[in-house]
């Protein structure tokens, strides 16, 4: 940090409850040896802390340490403490240092990366929020060595994701190593996470504001996201809903005319284990729930969909029909 020029004394450390009792320790002696020291907010965990409240509870603390424009904000988490904590600094003091410390597999390969920072709202999620770069990103492979298996699959969405969207080579990759992959093969971690990761900061360095090419990030979001909601945010991980939602942009993608190797896609895709969703969950809602999406337009719903393996593009022009034969399909029992 010192070395980009950030101060080291009095930063403000944002994580929560689970992440914070496995690594805080270890941080804040390594700033220690170093000249340097935290005050800490320690947050619950789990997707519903991205909410104004918490959101309040980190400007109060913040706030009453006597932060100024220098004080870096340093985010040990996951996703959700990366959107929260990075919103944060964001908006204190009109802007304030931000380093990212990524713990679990989605956050080194793709939330901690491009800036995106948010809160959920009822309406749906990620509609409060902010691009706000941050001066660094730390990702200690060995704090993988902690998520539940779980958490390790969903976090493969995001990798399998990246590979789909751009690079067909990479997907090869992952085709030839994916037992080792599943089985956490430590000696395969460098090599793909950082793959996955370079690919999204060549998406995000062409396209910061999410204008136009940046999009292709949102495969299987759109999808995703609204099955998130429909479900209250729970039973289901951010990961295994957009698992879900690439097999429906796939779907949609065959449905739009596009020549996609759908079985050999699938047999990746099959590794992560999703949960099944309960037959309350009706098409017709999912639908009407990706009517909040934000990546929409005045008039439309924009949908991420593949031309070919490392080949996706941005479209507006899906009938509806098409929409809803892509969620049977995807949840097809």
């Amino acid at each position: 940090m010192m070395s980009l020029g950030l101060q080291i004394q009095n930063c403000l450390l944002v994580t929560d409850e689970n992440v914070g009792a496995l690594y805080q320790a270890d941080l804040e002696k390594a700033f220690e040896s170093a000249g340097g020291s935290f005050h800490s907010i320690i947050l619950p965990p789990g997707e519903s802390t991205k909410s104004p409240r918490q959101l309040e509870r980190i400007y109060e603390f913040a706030l009453s340490t006597g932060i100024t424009r220098s004080t870096p904000v340093v985010a040990l988490g996951g996703g959700v403490i990366g959107d929260i904590a990075g919103f944060a600094a964001a908006t204190l003091l009109r802007g304030l240092p931000l380093v990212h410390v990524p713990t679990t597999l989605v956050a080194q390969v793709d939330s901690s990366i491009g800036g995106k920072t948010g809160l959920n709202h009822s309406t749906g999620k990620n509609l409060i929020g902010s691009f706000y770069q941050p001066r660094m990103v730390c990702a200690d492979f060995d704090t993988l060595r902690t998520l539940s298996d779980r958490e390790w699959t969903s976090g493969m969405a995001e990798v399998i994701k990246h590979a789909l969207i751009l690079d067909i080579n990479f997907f090869r990759w992952i085709e030839e190593h994916i037992d080792g992959i599943v089985a956490r093969d430590y000696k395969l971690v460098p090599a793909f996470v950082a793959c996955a990761a370079a690919i999204k900061c060549e998406v995000v360095s062409a396209d910061e504001f999410e204008s136009d090419h940046r999009m292709i990030l949102n495969f299987g979001h759109t999808f995703g996201h609204a099955l998130e909601r429909s479900l209250g945010f729970k039973s289901i991980t951010h990961g295994e809903a957009v698992a879900i939602g690439m097999k429906a942009a796939l779907h949609l993608s065959v449905l739009l005319g596009n020549k996609i190797e759908l079985d050999r896609i699938f047999s990746v895709l099959s590794s992560i284990p999703v949960p099944s969703i309960p037959d309350s969950i009706s098409i017709d809602n999912l639908c009407l729930s990706m009517t909040t999406d934000k990546k929409r337009t005045a008039l439309r719903l924009r949908f991420v969909v593949l031309s070919g393996i490392g080949k996706a593009y941005v479209t507006a022009d899906v009938p509806t029909e098409s929409v809803s034969e892509a969620w049977r399909r995807a949840l097809a029992r």
